[in-house]
């Protein structure tokens, strides 16, 4: 049986691993970043210390500290417990063991709970694909373990219209992986770089120095003309 989960749900992420998903360099660091579908990632509150411009967009945003961490205390082990079982899938070289991710996610999550209590403005109420803000508000936008990840929850307009909504709002978008959950290429990933290269886009398919899911190198870059 495959790995499966009904709903997309919070699992928060660093900032190195961020910037090993998206190959992110100093260039890009001295850019405006917005972080589309962020959840409980530390990223934020990491890049900020370094001086980087980040906002978060995130529906969970709407909800108050002690609600986030009542729902990451949900589905923490529904996660773990998909995870144990069906550890072939994946590659332990980076987190050894299924405990050291386990400890790596909750401290994300632990340190974005911290700086949303105290700091909410960078975070902000928000879905794809109709984000609350103005055209080329952003240098980069980025969008990790949601687009994609979620092809069974999410259809193929969703993702041509969160795409198109993303680039209405920054001038490059990379959104890593471009696997689904099942451990195979999105289908949604050929129909969306068709449409967006019919339109005058620039797409390309890039391998990263990250690999947790077998297979879940490559991340997808999309640029204006």
């Amino acid at each position: 049986m495959a790995y499966s989960l009904e709903n997309v749900v919070p699992w928060g992420r660093t900032f190195d691993e961020y910037a090993t998903f998206f190959a992110l360099n100093d260039a890009d660091l001295s850019k405006s970043i917005l972080g589309c579908g962020d959840g409980p990632a530390s990223f934020n509150v990491e890049a900020t210390e370094r001086g980087v411009k980040v906002v978060s967009c995130d529906p969970i945003y709407a909800f108050p500290a002690d609600a986030i961490r009542r729902r990451i205390d949900e589905t923490y082990p529904v996660i773990m417990a998909q995870t144990r079982a069906h550890q072939e899938q994946f590659l332990w070289n980076h987190y050894k063991t299924p405990d050291n991710l386990a400890s790596l996610r909750m401290q994300a999550m632990t340190r974005f709970l911290e700086d949303y209590q105290t700091e909410p403005s960078r975070y902000v109420a928000s879905a794809l694909p109709n984000l609350p803000f103005h055209d080329d508000a952003f240098d980069l936008a980025l969008c990790s373990h949601f687009l994609f990840l979620y092809s069974e929850q999410l259809d193929r307009d969703f993702h041509q219209r969160s795409v198109i909504e993303m680039l209405r709002v920054a001038n490059e978008i990379r959104i890593f992986p471009l696997l689904g959950l099942t451990v195979q290429t999105s289908a949604h990933l050929e129909p969306v770089m068709a449409m967006l290269g019919a339109q005058g886009y620039d797409c390309q398919i890039e391998t990263v120095a990250y690999e947790f899911q077998r297979g879940g190198n490559k991340m997808l870059r999309i640029r204006r003309s």
